[in-house]
């Protein structure tokens, strides 16, 4: 009796293999954590353990081109993702349509959560210190698991590094495990709609 996989989730994992654009990034990052006020008031007032630009800065590429930098291969990993996706797309390419920086302190976590309004998401992790924490991605089928016993891969743990991009259809749920790095995780999220 033969047996088909159906509608499979496809996880990206890729690099960006330059030491001098990840140092550029690492210092943009820091200098934004210090200067950017709305961002640290906003990361304090929700509970954030670091810093986010999250709510407070919507254009890093125009702003800095380290992270103008960092699109243009991002743009290259989304189309190739988008390919094995098989997304109809009619000659149209994805485009970035938010793009933020995290530096998280010790013991910060971000709880499950997706990206609405957005086609696909992902992180480039910048400083990955020992014990940073993995990034855990959650079986969609979950919640109409009803009665049925867990699986052993009812959750993954992707291990991110220095340089690691990894992506994902923004319907999937996530979250970032705690970390108990002694020094801070710096990473780089983005939506592509």
């Amino acid at each position: 009796m033969p047996i088909r996989t159906l509608f499979p989730t496809l996880f990206y994992e890729g690099r960006i293999d330059d030491d001098a654009l990840l140092a550029d990034l690492d210092r943009s990052a820091r200098l934004l954590a210090e200067e950017d006020g709305a961002g640290r008031a906003w990361s304090r007032a929700n509970g954030y353990r670091g810093y986010t630009s999250y709510a407070s800065l919507d254009d890093l590429p125009a702003r800095d081109p380290a992270f103008a930098a960092l699109k243009r291969r991002l743009d290259r990993h989304v189309a190739a993702f988008a390919k094995e996706l098989r997304l109809e797309l009619d000659g149209r390419r994805l485009k970035l349509d938010s793009l933020w920086v995290n530096l998280m302190k010790r013991h910060a976590t971000h709880s499950g959560h997706i990206h609405p309004h957005s086609v696909i998401s992902g992180t480039c992790y910048i400083a990955v210190p020992p014990g940073s924490g993995a990034l855990k991605l959650e079986d969609p089928r979950l919640p109409m698991l009803m009665a049925a016993p867990l699986r052993p891969d009812t959750f993954v743990y992707a291990e991110p590094a220095r340089g690691s991009v990894f992506l994902w259809e923004s319907w999937l749920r996530h979250e970032v495990m705690s970390s108990d790095a002694r020094d801070e995780r710096i990473s780089i999220s983005f939506n592509y709609g």
